[in-house]
């Protein structure tokens, strides 16, 4: 690396009163140069850890990306400094005093990063030696030259530095010369020649000299030159200057032309002995000669070309004043030019992240703490004084600030926590101002660019989803897509989808649907029935691609629409082969409910709603329910009617379209009047067909054996009354019984009997029943009082109608109503027999003088 491109890494003095936030500190250590590879300059683990007040755990170092050098190396795990390459310190630091080797130190842990400033001094060795700028040098002095006069000589440089670097000079030893040493302002020490004995040419023309500089090593290494002196023939008198020496301060910006003095020498020797010419000693370096010009004749001293105050701030050099005459002994003015800084140069800003992958952006983690290091920003101004102190201020937004690191270099540390999702990227404006009049001003744009976290975990749009799915769908059908937005970027913002384990029905919810890890979209595995499952709930996991991975959940409840697949299915009455049969009996009146379909649909809602027709049927003698099924007479079977009617009765549903089941019923005819209260299902081949008949008979048995029991007892009763009744009118006149009295008497005969019950008294007090048919039966006696039988407008006898609680119907010639028929109806318990009503019945046809009324 050549020494320009070490000008950003070398400090020229030490940095003393450092103040530090708990952000940075600084780390000085000494090397020397030429020391070998390897050599462990220090440790900043170690070292760093000795400080109490330190605030560093276990970390991990990296230096800054600004460092690049080759000469030290940094082992990142613990911080130890080593030699990277041998270190010749005269190559980058020249004549600098203290030459330093500055860089930065990153220090990171899990908390937040640390910035250290590390400076590393390389102490000079001597291993250079004094040089003179010519390895031989003539002067001429007149022979008349006064003693004690002084000549300059050329001044040896040496590249070490300090003690290392010229501390004296020696000349040869001989009767008319020495040397006196001097410094310069700079520190720079130089001989000058000095007489000590008149000369005499004629005595010995010429002297050679040789001047030794040393320098202060140990041990010390020297340098020299030769010097021929040549005594020229006497000239009387020299020019004399106004004055011996002179300090011009000269401002950076002068123009060229400018004059810097207007130098003066007499001589007070006539013709060309007393001409005075001026120039520049011949000691002087053409540097010197490019900068300034001296005007032979006038001795005006003017600037040459352009000077640079941060290039060089001094120069120091000698005019003399010669004559024309023969042999001349010049006189020397020593000329300091002291160049005054201008504020002619801005601010320079230099920003170097802890790691950049683009110029000009520096990148944090958004997990970042409080106060962790982002960037180091380094001023510099090449004015000197206020000119080139720098003030910095960061402009742009208040999570991040800038906080003196060291002199003219600031950390931009962060001052709250930072959330990418919320602001992902910082544009920062860096000032910096010098404090020159005018001051000049710098800014420069940066940005700070958060890198991603895993901090936020997966988030549905929703945390239910509700769906619905019609039933008998084929398999591999899409059902949903659930969705789930992560914030996070990258691979922390790649979400992928699962199903949560369960099991529906004893079998796992995998058999049942599958889910696309990707899209989040939900497919059926298998046709959904809804008479089997009526809904799948399921959880499904959101998880993202960081590491550890976090992850979020969602509730999906999949409904099972009804479709109408199902017709609906007659139970009642059982069918064979699609058909039953039921007893009907002849003499069931009008209204009479046969029997009652009922079907049930597996399907719900209006898909399980079914209603009732006939298809087949003489809708004159056959009716239905459309809604309950009952099927019922429409009208009194006639006694030619066929042994077995039949009808169709179709169940239909509600849907769309609808499904139809159908029955064919039989009605098989029976004599007689309803033998039970129930319906009887007529299904021939069958054990119920066979137990059907048989009960059947055991009632009808039953019925005839208890009639005829209370028809004997009931003769033997009148029997015996008729006898004593006709004992007791022998005796009477056969003219005192009337129509009316044998009515009345009857009548009485019926009211005094207190088995049979009185429904009201007075004209039109009687019973109310039903007439016989020829099938045995027993008649019901109803209680009286609104519903009493009445007389019509011609006299004649109308049948009573008894409204019962029962919808079979019961139709008379001026009145319809529901009844209950002996032994069917409402299922209430049977009416028992009225033995008495029958003893009457029988006293009403064996006894012509009493009268019954139905």
């Amino acid at each position: 690396m050549g020494g320009q491109g070490w000008k950003g890494l070398l400090v020229c003095a030490w940095l003393t009163n450092l103040a530090f936030a708990t952000q940075g500190k600084t780390m000085k250590y000494q090397t020397f140069e030429e020391d070998a590879p390897g050599t462990v300059i220090g440790n900043l683990a170690r070292d760093i850890s000795a400080s109490p007040s330190s605030g560093i755990s276990r970390s991990n170092f990296r230096m800054m990306k600004q460092f690049n050098s080759s000469y030290i190396r940094l082992r990142e795990s613990d911080g130890q400094l080593a030699i990277g390459e041998r270190i010749d310190r005269e190559r980058i630091c020249k004549h600098i005093s203290h030459c330093l080797i500055a860089f930065d130190v990153v220090s990171f842990s899990k908390e937040q990063f640390k910035l250290i400033h590390v400076e590393v001094e390389v102490k000079d060795i001597n291993d250079n030696t004094p040089e003179f700028p010519r390895k031989e040098s003539s002067l001429e002095i007149s022979e008349n030259t006064a003693v004690g006069t002084r000549i300059p000589l050329d001044f040896a440089v040496d590249d070490d530095v300090g003690v290392n670097y010229i501390q004296s000079y020696q000349i040869s030893v001989n009767s008319h010369f020495s040397i006196d040493v001097l410094s310069r302002a700079d520190g720079v020490k130089y001989a000058e020649l000095v007489l000590m004995k008149e000369l005499d040419r004629e005595t010995q023309a010429s002297y050679a000299l040789e001047l030794v500089a040393m320098d202060g090593g140990n041990p010390s290494r020297t340098g020299t030159t030769r010097i021929n002196i040549k005594v020229k023939d006497y000239n009387d008198n020299s020019p004399v200057f106004d004055r011996n020496s002179f300090s011009v301060d000269l401002p950076e910006d002068a123009p060229v032309g400018t004059l810097l003095l207007d130098l003066n020498a007499e001589d007070p020797d006539e013709g060309l002995n007393g001409e005075v010419v001026y120039g520049f000693g011949h000691q002087v370096p053409t540097e010197i000669r490019q900068l300034f010009r001296v005007d032979r004749k006038t001795g005006r001293l003017t600037l040459e070309s352009q000077i640079d105050f941060e290039s060089k701030n001094t120069y120091e050099f000698d005019v003399q004043a010669t004559d024309l005459g023969p042999n001349p002994s010049p006189a020397i003015c020593k000329i300091v030019v002291q160049v005054q800084d201008v504020n002619d140069n801005a601010p320079e800003i230099s920003i170097t992240p802890m790691t950049s992958i683009t110029a000009g952006i520096a990148y944090i983690t958004e997990a970042a703490a409080r106060e962790s290091f982002v960037a180091l920003v380094s001023t510099s101004d090449r004015d000197s004084g206020a000119n080139g102190q720098v003030h910095c201020t960061l402009y742009g937004h208040d999570h991040f600030r800038l906080q003196q690191a060291y002199e003219d270099s600031f950390m931009i540390v962060s001052t709250s926590p930072l959330d990418r999702e919320k602001i992902p990227e910082y544009n920062l404006t860096v000032v910096a101002e010098d404090l020159g009049s005018p001051p000049f001003r710098t800014i420069t744009q940066y940005t700070i660019r958060l890198t991603d976290e895993n901090d936020n975990a997966p988030v549905f749009s929703k945390p239910v989803y509700e769906v619905a799915v019609v039933e008998n769908n084929a398999p591999g059908a899409y059902i949903t897509t659930v969705v789930a937005r992560d914030l996070d970027m990258g691979s922390n913002g790649k979400v992928s989808y699962k199903l949560a384990d369960s099991y529906v029905m004893g079998s796992p919810i995998s058999t049942f649907v599958s889910l696309d890890p990707a899209s989040g979209s939900l497919y059926a595995l298998r046709s959904f029935n809804y008479e089997v499952m009526k809904q799948l709930e399921l959880r499904i996991t959101a998880s993202d691609g960081g590491s550890p991975p976090l992850s979020g959940t969602a509730n999906v409840y999949v409904k099972i629409v009804d479709q109408n697949d199902n017709a609906p299915l007659i139970t009642q009455p059982p069918l064979n082969n699609g058909s039953a049969e039921v007893l009907l009996p002849r003499d069931a009146p009008s209204g009479y409910v046969i029997t009652r379909v009922e079907a049930r649909d597996a399907d719900e809602g209006t898909n399980a709603v079914v209603s009732y027709a006939l298809a087949t049927g003489d809708p004159s003698v056959f009716s239905v329910n459309k809604d309950t099924g009952e099927i019922y007479l429409s009208q009194v079977l006639t006694h030619d009617v066929d042994e077995t009617l039949s009808v169709t009765v179709t169940v239909s549903d509600s849907g769309r379209p609808a499904l139809t089941s159908s029955a064919t019923l039989h009605f098989l005819i029976i004599e007689g009047s309803p033998p039970s209260d129930r319906t009887v299902y007529h299904q021939p081949g069958t054990e119920d067909d066979v137990l059907a008949q048989w009960d059947l008979s055991v009632v009808i048995i039953v019925v005839l054996a208890g009639s005829c029991t209370l028809l004997l007892l009931a003769i033997i009763l009148i029997a015996t009354t008729c006898n004593r009744r006709k004992r007791d009118k022998s005796g009477e006149d056969s003219d005192s019984y009337g129509e009316k009295g044998t009515l009345e008497r009857g009548r009485n005969h019926v009211a005094d009997n207190p088995l049979l019950p009185l429904h009201g008294t007075g004209a039109g007090a009687g019973f109310d029943g039903h007439s016989y048919s020829s099938q045995p039966g027993f008649p019901t006696a109803h209680p009286g009082g609104s519903d009493m039988c009445s007389a019509s407008e011609d006299g004649s006898e109308v049948p009573c109608v008894y409204d019962s609680d029962t919808n079979s119907k019961l139709r008379g010639n001026k009145h319809e109503g529901y009844s209950t028929l002996p032994g069917y109806g409402n299922g209430k318990e049977a009416v028992r027999p009225n033995h008495h009503l029958e003893g009457e019945l029988l006293h009403h046809h064996l006894c012509p003088g009493s009268r019954f009324q139905w």
